[in-house]
């Protein structure tokens, strides 16, 4: 058995340099010039540590006894002494174990990596998990407590109840890393509970290609204007033309950054438009129109807004939308041209064939979708071409 409490007050500032033990693990070092330091040592899942207490000047025997005592029962415990220490000081965050505090620590530690930070990303959680499991401890939640939270919706508004599922995945990895016990298989249980969602894939209306030159003509060069005559002509999503900069113009081609394109093709590259005549002029217009520090500027200066182009839409009585337009030039390249499909649809930014066709095929077809947006522009423009006709 151990002996405690082997040294005396009156002698420890008197002892000569060396280390002095006091017992289960409270020592004192003494130092050349006269001073001391306190620490505590102990082992924890098989590694020794040392713990500072504090110097012989500040800190008592009685005080240094207090510190190892209070250390002790950490162990006792199961904690590792040092950390407990920093918790108390606040120097660590001790994040409570319900699953809308670790939920909304999840949200804090991911927020930087968010394309935005408007609440989104940890909305369908707010929405439809928190209000009922929130007050709950995570781990005692299990695959009935998420089947049951997430059932009301899984049929009826599926995306939405896949998006709070995945959340609450990223939540359940964050749990595990503050070091509490639950288990990424309660997901995949509750998955299974909930059964496979009829899924109906709804359509953005779009305009029918023969509609589209008639449409085109009619747009002029308000900001709106502008960005949707961009967005027919070169057949690229919505939020490429929205984050749009002259800077992106090199020559004649528009290369997109990585960061305003769709999907995990591009999560480091970038896509390359080519431009026709007719959209060198839309973007010419668009820099003698500049209203602001972007190529499409609102009124306070900023971008303009993601609804602009569909409200330019809903204001002439119109069911189609902006993002139908890539279906419109898609359908017109198979039925009125003899575009081959691998060029169709790379001019959309799709891929085709499989993982190994495409290790193999490193193009994107720059040159031919050329050929083919400039045909697209001609017929856009009631130009007369005989590329686009179908042999």
């Amino acid at each position: 058995m151990r002996v405690a409490n082997k040294l005396k007050a009156l002698e420890v500032k008197s002892f000569p340099p060396g280390k002095y033990g006091d017992g289960s693990g409270l020592w004192l070092l003494k130092r050349e010039d006269g001073g001391g330091q306190w620490s505590f040592r102990y082992t924890l899942y098989s590694r020794r540590k040392e713990m500072g207490l504090g110097s012989l000047k500040e800190v008592t025997l009685r005080d240094a006894r207090i510190a190892a005592e209070e250390a002790r029962r950490d162990l006792r415990e199961g904690n590792d002494p040092m950390k407990q220490r920093r918790i108390r000081l606040g120097q660590i965050r001790r994040v409570s174990d319900t699953l809308e505090a670790v939920a909304e620590d999840a949200y804090e530690s991911h927020k930087k990596t968010l394309k935005r930070d408007d609440g989104r990303w940890v909305g369908p959680l707010r929405l439809h998990v928190l209000p009922k499991l929130g007050k709950m401890p995570i781990e005692q939640i299990d695959q009935h407590d998420i089947r049951d939270a997430l059932a009301p919706l899984w049929h009826t508004k599926n995306e939405t109840a896949r998006k709070a599922l995945s959340r609450l995945k990223t939540v359940f990895v964050h749990a595990l890393a503050l070091g509490l016990d639950v288990k990424l298989q309660t997901l995949e249980n509750a998955k299974v509970l909930l059964g496979r969602a009829e899924v109906s894939c709804r359509h953005i209306a779009a305009m029918p290609w023969s509609d589209v030159p008639a449409f085109y003509d009619t747009l002029g060069e308000s900001q709106a204007e502008l960005a949707l005559r961009l967005l027919i002509l070169t057949g690229v999503r919505s939020g490429s033309v929205l984050n749009f900069d002259f800077d992106q113009i090199e020559g004649d081609e528009w290369v997109i950054p990585a960061e305003h394109l769709k999907g995990r093709k591009f999560q480091k590259k970038t896509f390359t438009v080519p431009l026709s005549a007719e959209a060198k002029i839309v973007v010419n217009l668009a820099r003698k129109h500049q209203c602001g520090a972007h190529a499409f500027s609102n009124t306070r200066g900023g971008r303009i807004d993601k609804m602009s182009m569909r409200k330019l839409m809903v204001d002439r009585g119109l069911s189609a939308r902006p993002h139908g337009f890539r279906s419109s030039l898609r359908t017109w390249l198979a039925e009125e041209t003899d575009c081959p499909n691998d060029v169709a649809e790379a001019m959309l930014a799709h891929e085709t064939g499989s993982d190994v066709e495409r290790a193999y095929k490193r193009t994107d077809f720059l040159e031919k979708r050329r050929s083919w947006t400039d045909a697209w522009s001609a017929f856009v423009t009631g130009i007369e071409t005989d590329i686009a006709r179908a042999a």
